[in-house]
């Protein structure tokens, strides 16, 4: 027999339930009361696939909301993400709109931030607003040509290490683990001024988390998922990091040694670092927004810089006459100045950059882009008002590998990104870096980090893909970014 209290608590976990369904089911009309066509969700993950398993990368998910969307014809259309209705835009001129010509009504990311609790997470990428405007005004700075004309020697210094280590191995080597210590290097050399030694300590704190960054537990994921994607001020009055608690330590501690030996020591050095200090002096940057933006400038540019360093690897392994191509013109170029990599050798390497705009188009480090609506939204051609508050994602992987823009995509061709060819296309068909007001302020940085570190390379050895590396490569289906399931092994042979 049941005692009373038995019963009670049977009926009550039957009312959450029958409670929890209904709200399911009335949030599952919110498209078709907002009169956009939308993809038909499933409880309990929405348009998602099962959070639980996650077979599949969240790029190649909204990849496929795109494709089916343009099968059916469709300019944009709603999605849901757990609960939450999200606005999927599939038109190029709706997406130059939303990032370029309305952006007033679409500043904000949809990304989680915890100013309070987690003060790395209120960098530059995830906060909105006026602090947001704030900031990327006294940032913009740090990031002409002539700042990074005066770092490029710093970032040049991590080449010996890179070119030691690939000496060292033997075949065939993990490239992005290599890859990911020289920009881990680079990073912590000209974001910190700090040596990481991540090619002779296996260790090095800088790697370890930063891959932890990268890496989320199942369980962890869906609660961050449905408090700061569904209830974002919720979440953040329960004190939900957008980070685990020991990296933000790792990373305030690091940033506030560094900060106080300068300051103490009279020093000064040509680097990212010194350039936030010289704004904290002046009065517009505190310590912890220091940090916060150090953090987003490691995480940034070691991840997404090797990541495509990797891929343009495997590509040029896979079409050796491509890779003598490149070849050639680093030869070239660099005779031309002496027979060293300079800043303005890189610069100079226009076949160089078609292939990175290559790399990005297939293998986007951001392959989709996410924003807020921030007050109601009249779409300019139809009579359909986007709520404030709605979430907007921008496919750009679906961008990318559509037939329209890029005949056979599938296909590694760097010919697509001569200037002739760029001109004829849609501007907003090369997403890579986003586009607009808040288009990746460190984009020029990243694109010579990765110029030098394939130049490095190009220059000393010749690549071909191993049969370790799984093929057709498979994504990882739980890494924020793209990365190859098993990872790209990679056989090298010194000229």
């Amino acid at each position: 027999m049941y005692s009373i209290s038995e019963k009670m608590f049977s009926v009550l976990v039957f009312l959450i339930i029958v409670v929890v369904f209904l709200y399911y089911k009335w949030a599952f009309t919110y498209w078709h009361r907002r009169n956009i066509p939308y993809l038909e969700p499933s409880f309990p993950f929405g348009n998602l696939p099962n959070l639980f398993q996650r077979k599949e990368n969240i790029g190649l998910t909204v990849e496929k909301f795109y494709n089916e969307m343009k099968r059916r014809k469709w300019k944009h259309g709603g999605v849901y993400f757990l609960v939450s209705p999200v606005y999927c835009v599939i038109d190029l001129e709706y997406v130059k709109n939303i990032m370029n010509r309305d952006f007033e009504y679409f500043t904000n990311r949809s990304i989680y931030y915890n100013e309070k609790d987690d003060p790395l997470s209120a960098h530059l990428f995830a906060i909105g607003g006026q602090k947001w405007r704030n900031l990327r005004t006294k940032l913009t700075a740090t990031f002409t040509s002539g700042k990074m004309k005066a770092m490029f020697q710093t970032l040049l210094e991590c080449e010996t290490n890179l070119l030691k280590q690939i000496e060292d191995c033997n075949n065939p080597i993990n490239i992005k683990e290599i890859l990911s210590c020289f920009t881990t290097d680079v990073i912590g050399s000209v974001g910190f001024g700090l040596e990481c030694k991540t090619f002779e300590e296996k260790n090095s704190p800088f790697r370890i988390y930063g891959k932890k960054v990268f890496k989320d537990s199942v369980l962890r994921s869906l609660k961050r998922a449905f408090l700061t994607s569904n209830f974002p001020e919720l979440a953040r009055k329960l004190g939900i990091l957008a980070f685990p608690s020991e990296i933000t330590d790792f990373f305030l501690k690091v940033v506030a040694d560094t900060v106080k030996y300068r300051e103490e020591n009279n020093r000064s050095r040509n680097d990212f670092l010194q350039l936030l200090i010289d704004l904290k002096n002046s009065g517009t940057l505190s310590l912890e927004e220091i940090a916060a933006q150090c953090f987003l400038f490691f995480l940034a540019g070691f991840e997404t810089s090797s990541t495509t360093m990797t891929f343009a690897l495997y590509e040029l392994a896979q079409h050796q006459d491509i890779q003598d191509k490149v070849r050639e013109e680093i030869d070239a170029v660099l005779k031309k100045y002496g027979g060293k990599i300079t800043y303005e050798a890189i610069h100079d390497m226009k076949y160089m950059n078609q292939v990175i705009d290559e790399t990005l188009r297939k293998y986007p480090a951001a392959s989709i882009i996410t924003r807020t609506c921030v007050k109601d939204y009249k779409i300019p051609d139809q009579d359909i008002v986007i709520e404030k508050g709605t979430s907007v994602i921008i496919p750009v992987l679906g961008i990318h590998h559509d037939e329209k823009f890029y005949p056979n995509p599938e296909k590694f061709d760097p010919e697509r990104f001569t200037e002739e060819n760029k001109a004829a296309r849609h501007h907003y068909a090369h997403l890579p870096f986003g586009e607009g007001p808040r288009i990746c302020i460190g984009m020029r940085f990243g694109l010579v980090q990765s110029k030098v570190g394939l130049t490095s390379l190009l220059k000393n050895y010749i690549f071909k893909v191993n049969k370790k590396t799984i093929e057709p490569l498979k994504m990882q289906a739980r890494s924020l970014i793209l990365a190859a399931e098993g990872e790209i092994w990679l056989d090298v042979y010194k000229l």
